[in-house]
């Protein structure tokens, strides 16, 4: 049997009717069918799993910063994390957005991306900025504002802070890769 990390997917004839709740929840919404990713752990806490899982819906589907942006900061979530599944699953889907394979590529690396428009600068060094202190300088904070206004800016927030918090959970469940994709972030 594959590794299945440390919590793995739950038989269906022992979930509990609020496991299940969540679960058909988790189905029905723009995820479509399949728990993949963090949701399996977070199962076992339904409530928190269906929080966050509606939240994520918003900033991964409803978000109003464009697509390849928000898929930009999704990968710098999990390049600070170090969270291999997050990098791995939203790298191919930023480049899929538009982000360009080199950028993907320096995040992964930990480098400053090479070639970035206006736009996906604002949000790389605000993303970068908030990862790496916590805070944003008032300089980063208008760049992004000037473009996405305000709603963007919480967004971003939002895309940030929500990615981290299932790279954690990916982190601590030990979610793997599918077979035969190799790790690809390394330590910095």
């Amino acid at each position: 049997m594959a590794n299945e990390g440390r919590l793995p997917a739950i038989p269906p004839d022992q979930l509990t009717p609020e496991q299940k709740k969540v679960l058909d929840a988790i189905q029905s919404g723009p995820r479509g069918a399949g728990v993949r990713g963090p949701f399996n752990a977070l199962l076992r806490s339904p409530e928190l799993c269906d929080l966050v899982q509606r939240v994520g819906a918003y900033v991964r589907f409803g978000t109003s910063l464009p697509a390849k942006l928000n898929e930009l900061a999704i990968c710098m979530a999990g390049r600070k994390w170090t969270a291999q599944y997050e990098f791995y699953a939203h790298r191919r889907l930023a480049i899929q957005a538009g982000l360009k394979q080199e950028i993907a590529d320096a995040v992964a690396n930990g480098t400053q991306p090479p070639g970035m428009d206006a736009d996906e600068a604002a949000v790389y060094d605000f993303a970068t900025e908030l990862l790496g202190t916590g805070q944003v300088s008032d300089a980063h904070y208008e760049a992004v504002k000037s473009k996405f206004g305000e709603r963007g800016v919480m967004d971003l927030v939002g895309a940030v802070g929500y990615y981290s918090l299932v790279s954690m959970v990916l982190n601590v469940a030990q979610v793997p890769l599918p077979p035969g994709e190799a790790p690809p972030l390394k330590p910095l």
